[in-house]
């Protein structure tokens, strides 16, 4: 690192006020697949011991599949949603009362959140989330969060848990986000292939060079690689939020990530960070209704930061309401931007491609000359 790198992280670690912390399925279990309690203590220690020194906690655990599967007696991990349901059903109190009495050794309280896409979908759920993140907090009660794999549907799923804490990062206005994994950090290439792969100590910004770095690399335990850590990086980045993906197996882990020993990979926020709202509709929501636009509006989008008008529309893709969040993706079907629209699928469909002088004579109303706002648009991609 650079002296510069280096005093921007430090700086950074030493006025951390809230930390979420994610502990992935390849640092709770053993090869088996069954739960490894020595290393769930362990953790559980630093992370009381963090708290003692005056930062807010918040946990994000993976392993309720996991302990189901060891409760069950299972010889493998279920293959199937209602199977895994079932599992994670049995499993997560099994994994909150673990959490419950290890804490509860060092005189913390713990409380349990479940949270799924569709609670941080919906705008009303998602500030409603909040609210509850924050009275705990302040009650000094360390939450302990995993989506709720027992009623969750491939519809509704983060799909990893390294979206879900950063997500939660944001939700929580966190300084930190630590991701704790089964290998050391970032590396150039797969260290479990290449003997000569060297470890990323410091990105100051996630581009290209960095998503290619993160190919390949990952668990088979866990449902998320390097690739979603990559992607949760760049969420907690754009949130304000700091992340250090690390090993959760090296001893003392999380206290020498709090001292600034040199561990891990540290990713540095972004100096663009999105506010609340277009935070929302960037990465929280998952719109499922697209529309197309042509190169002229995607110009005037992504250049310009311009309202998206009727006249760059081409193509209306599903049935949707005014007020709803849609995707925006240019004629290579390529997804550019999210924005809450301000008319519904029919009328766009009547209007797109006209001028807006023209919305009054076709619908016989005119509420905007836009389709998407600027204010409530948010580009993905440069």
């Amino acid at each position: 690192m650079t002296e510069s790198e280096v005093k921007s992280k430090e700086l950074h670690i030493s006025n951390i006020k809230r930390i979420v912390v994610k502990v992935g399925t390849s640092t709770l279990t053993h090869s088996t697949g069954l739960l490894n309690l020595s290393r769930i203590e362990n953790i559980v220690r630093q992370l009381a011991d963090i708290h003692n020194r005056g930062v807010e906690v918040v946990l994000v655990t993976s392993g309720a599949i996991g302990a189901g599967v060891g409760k069950l007696g299972l010889d493998e991990r279920p293959k199937t949603i209602p199977e895994k349901q079932a599992a994670a059903a049995i499993g997560q109190g099994v994994l909150l009362h673990m959490y419950s009495k290890f804490f509860s050794e060092y005189g913390k309280i713990t409380g349990q959140i479940l949270l799924t896409r569709d609670d941080m979908a919906d705008r009303n759920r998602f500030l409603n989330a909040s609210n509850t993140f924050t009275a705990l907090l302040d009650k000094g009660v360390i939450p302990v969060v995993n989506e709720n794999d027992a009623t969750v549907v491939d519809e509704i799923k983060f799909g990893d848990n390294d979206t879900l804490s950063a997500m939660v990062a944001s939700l929580v206005n966190a300084d930190l986000l630590v991701l704790l994994t089964d290998i050391d950090g970032l590396y150039d290439s797969n260290p479990k292939e290449n003997k000569d792969a060297k470890r990323i100590e410091y990105v100051g910004k996630i581009d290209e060079s960095i998503d290619h770095m993160a190919k390949g690399a990952g668990s088979k335990l866990g449902t998320g690689g390097m690739i979603t850590k990559i992607k949760a990086c760049k969420i907690a980045s754009f949130s304000g939020v700091c992340t250090v993906i690390a090993n959760g197996s090296e001893d003392n882990i999380l206290n020498k990530i709090m001292d600034g020993e040199e561990v891990g990979t540290f990713f540095q926020k972004t100096e663009e960070t999105l506010k609340a709202k277009k935070h929302w509709m960037a990465f929280v929501t998952n719109p499922t209704n697209k529309i197309y636009i042509d190169d002229g509006a995607q110009r005037a989008l992504l250049e310009n930061r311009k309202s998206l008008l009727p006249a760059g529309i081409v193509k209306v893709d599903g049935q949707f309401g005014k007020g709803e969040v849609l995707a925006i993706f240019n004629m290579n079907n390529e997804e550019i931007a999210h924005g809450v629209t301000n008319y519904n699928s029919t009328h766009i469909d009547m209007i797109k491609g006209i001028d807006s002088s023209e919305i009054e004579r076709i619908l016989g109303y005119k509420d905007y000359d836009e389709v998407i706002h600027a204010n409530n648009l948010v580009v993905l991609r440069k």
